[in-house]
């Protein structure tokens, strides 16, 4: 092979995998699997094993008998809202169908993608109309506190509305501005599934929206009033299907909502119809378009010559 040619392949092969390696550390291409880590094929292998006939040596190719596929009880990290409902689906389509199977198999997915949240408010404005935010408390998956703190309005305080937000004038020496509680608040809940009763006047209060698919209201789910023997598109609070669903008794105090209890029984409820809410989620879904990085049918090689190699990211990366 002449020189020249063999230096023009090696400086050719250079670029490409510099290229590569960009690409995979800036996340648009998936990294190459180690040779120790791919699957064995499918189907007629490589595999051959060798015999003696007549003096001489001959190989005869065997076939291999196909792997059986194993879905994964879990998801990654990076797992979207939509592969979380999906994989409900597709662990109530595996084996025993049961509910209390999968049931134990759903805490497994992404617990810490689940927070609950419930807010307290006070009048303020003419005659205490307004409603702003006093209070916020966020738990977890399993119900434990991760975000319970008083919030100062930005408006004057007209009326404390004690009897249903059990906020008081001595909470509020130890209240942090509502632009501060705001930017800690909207931290936690970027990027989570967020529970919530009535949750839209939560998110009012927070002046803030929170993308339609990634929340689960518990006073929206037909299948809670159903096994609370109730109208299934009845507005119920609360206080109700907490007496009718859980046993438990809340919002009794006559000093007040506790905003803490709130969120974590809007989460044992959700929890309670996960994986059925979950499953019809998923089936309302648009199909999701393939991945040009992440589909195994492409071969993304193509796209490291120069023809495809965007000006702007070559120069700032080579």
């Amino acid at each position: 092979m002449p020189q020249g040619y063999s230096k023009k392949k090696s400086r050719k092969h250079q670029r490409f995998m510099e290229r590569r390696a960009l690409l995979e550390q800036k996340g648009l291409l998936s990294p190459r699997r180690r040779l120790g880590s791919q699957a064995p094929m499918a189907g007629l292998e490589a595999r051959s094993t060798l015999t003696k006939a007549g003096g001489t040596m001959t190989s005869r190719c065997r076939k291999v008998p196909k792997s059986k596929q194993v879905v994964s009880p879990s998801l990654s990290p990076s797992a979207s809202p939509d592969s979380i409902a999906r994989h409900h689906s597709v662990l109530l389509s595996q084996g025993n169908s049961s509910s209390k199977r999968v049931r134990m198999s759903s805490p497994l997915l992404r617990p810490g993608k689940y927070v609950a949240i419930d807010c307290e408010m006070v009048g303020t404005g003419p005659q205490g109309r307004l409603s702003e935010l006093a209070r916020c408390s966020v738990v977890n998956y399993e119900g434990d506190v991760i975000y319970d703190k008083y919030v100062q309005p930005e408006l004057p305080i007209v009326d404390y509305r004690t009897r249903w937000s059990g906020i008081t004038k001595q909470h509020m020496k130890c209240a942090i501005p509502f632009k501060t509680a705001q930017a800690e608040i909207l931290k936690i809940l970027k990027d989570k599934i967020v529970v919530g009763h009535a949750i839209h006047n939560d998110f009012q209060a927070l002046k803030y929206f929170h993308p339609k698919d990634r929340t689960r209201d518990t006073s929206r789910i037909p299948v809670l009033n159903q096994r609370a023997g109730l109208p299934g598109r009845a507005n119920v609070s609360l206080k109700s299907l907490a007496r009718h669903l859980l046993q438990k008794k809340i919002q009794v105090d006559c000093k007040g909502h506790s905003s803490v209890e709130d969120a974590q029984t809007a989460m044992e409820l959700y929890r309670l119809v996960e994986v059925q809410w979950e499953t019809e989620l998923a089936r309302s879904l648009p199909p999701r378009p393939p991945s040009p990085v992440t589909d195994p049918t492409t071969d993304s090689s193509q796209y490291m010559d120069d023809q495809y190699w965007p000006t702007d990211l070559m120069a700032s990366g080579l």
